[in-house]
């Protein structure tokens, strides 16, 4: 195997393990997402948990972070929560970023 080959499969597997972090932690942020908004539509429990989990099923059937957000939206303006796009938005972004640091340091620490 030559120098390029191995900086090929070198490249090739530092990239499949960022989308591999990258996945993670967009799930983890969709359940913790899922929490948030459970606790705005009065949901607790197990059924905070389920509605968390079904937010995560959402990101993975649909197209990811978009169909999230139309779910969380949908389930607001059913349930008469006044949140505007802009703050679930933002509340996403926020975790996603906790989510990511978090993905990050457990990658370092295992």
């Amino acid at each position: 195997m030559t120098t390029f080959d191995e900086r090929e499969k070198a490249y090739e597997a530092m990239l499949a393990h960022d989308e591999e972090l990258k996945f993670k932690a967009n799930v983890r942020r969709s359940k913790w997402l899922g929490l948030w908004a459970a606790e705005k539509l009065g949901k607790e429990g197990k059924a905070a948990a389920d509605y968390a989990n079904s937010l995560v099923a959402a990101q993975l059937e649909g197209d990811g972070e978009q169909a999230v957000l139309r779910k969380v939206r949908a389930d607001f303006d059913a349930a008469g929560v006044p949140v505007s796009d802009h703050l679930i938005e933002r509340e996403m972004a926020e975790l996603l970023a906790k989510a990511t640091k978090e993905v990050i340091a457990g990658t370092k620490t295992s």
